[in-house]
């Protein structure tokens, strides 16, 4: 277990090493200006003396290599920095977004992952049939649909034809915080959490119907049915557990296109998550708030693919935990 995860915390680091220089230098040679992005709409009131000061309070007169020095030991003494968008502490902003991200990403991972296996169970246990049919052209067609393009139709259909959800946000409109309920906040979240779910039954359902299919022609299944056995019980007893570890792993390293998702969701919504957060961050070069939060997003998948080894282990005793990687015995 220790060599486990000496070996997972190395990997953990090499990779935040990587992902923050290769963005850091991408940045750097982004066409952007961040004092330009930065003044804004003052442009033309600001002289060149504050336009030099305004670089220099952000360190942005220094070259790209010191730039980036200074920041990687700020961030080893646990200081991300102050967003230029925001002007506070990129913590407290990835803090505040991520709640509201965290709550839309889990809604739709957890109804994606329940009627994506529900649907490639039944497509697997009917296989041949019209049922069958039909939900591999449902899921096909699911799979071909950008999920911006799912959210924009969401959007006109529920929200301004029928108007049966809010148009976009998080919260009403003009209501302060301390008065927002629960029950509004569920009432912004559903449409954008239905367009992600959606989008994410596709692959979950059709991984488990061949997974399934696979498992139901294996030696072992056609000598319980020849025993009797079909039906639910058949696959309570010899289909859930060799479908289950693979639907495990699927959802969890889907972790990364749900987050990537979830910035077109949010995009489309309005949705104040992290996702927008990002998106602001680039398009007005705001490189703290950028780099905090490929640092998290890093980490949330990173530890996402590190919980579906452990939860493999646990449910096939099949596997072990040898070095710093899972191999059968």
């Amino acid at each position: 277990m220790l060599l486990f995860l000496a070996g997972k915390t190395l990997r953990l680091l090499t990779l935040l090493v990587a992902v923050t220089a290769l963005s850091f230098l991408l940045l750097s040679y982004s066409p952007i200006d961040p004092v330009r992005a930065y003044v804004g709409a003052d442009m033309l009131k600001v002289g060149p003396e504050q336009w030099a000061r305004i670089a220099e309070h952000w360190g942005l007169d220094r070259p790209p290599l010191e730039r980036f020095t200074r920041w990687s030991l700020a961030v080893l003494r646990g200081d991300l920095g102050i967003s230029m968008i925001f002007r506070r502490p990129v913590l407290e902003v990835i803090s505040e977004r991520f709640l509201a991200s965290l709550a839309l990403m889990l809604t739709a991972w957890i109804f994606s992952g329940v009627f994506g296996f529900a649907l490639g169970v039944i497509a697997g246990m009917r296989q041949g049939t019209w049922t069958d049919r039909l939900i591999k052209w449902f899921c096909l067609m699911l799979a071909s649909t950008p999920s911006f393009w799912l959210g924009l139709l969401m959007l006109m259909v529920f929200a301004v034809w029928l108007g049966w959800f809010p148009v976009g946000l998080g919260v009403p409109a003009g209501v302060l915080a301390h008065e927002v309920t629960l029950a509004d906040r569920l009432n912004h979240l559903i449409l954008p959490a239905l367009t992600l779910s959606i989008i994410g039954v596709a692959s979950v359902a059709l991984h488990t119907r061949q997974k399934l299919v696979d498992v139901l022609a294996s030696n072992y299944v056609l000598f319980a049915r020849a025993k009797g056995e079909s039906g639910l019980r058949l696959f309570w007893r010899h289909g859930l557990r060799n479908i289950a570890l693979p639907v495990i792993t699927l959802k969890f390293a889907s972790l990364s296109e749900l987050f990537g998702g979830s910035v077109l969701a949010e995009q489309v919504f309005s949705y104040p998550g992290l996702g927008q957060a990002a998106v602001q961050a680039g398009l007005r070069g705001d490189v703290p708030l950028l780099l905090g939060i490929i640092i998290f997003s890093a980490l949330f998948v990173f530890t996402g693919n590190l919980a579906a080894e452990l939860l493999c282990n646990l449910i096939d005793p099949r596997l072990r935990l040898k070095g710093n990687s899972f191999e059968k015995l």
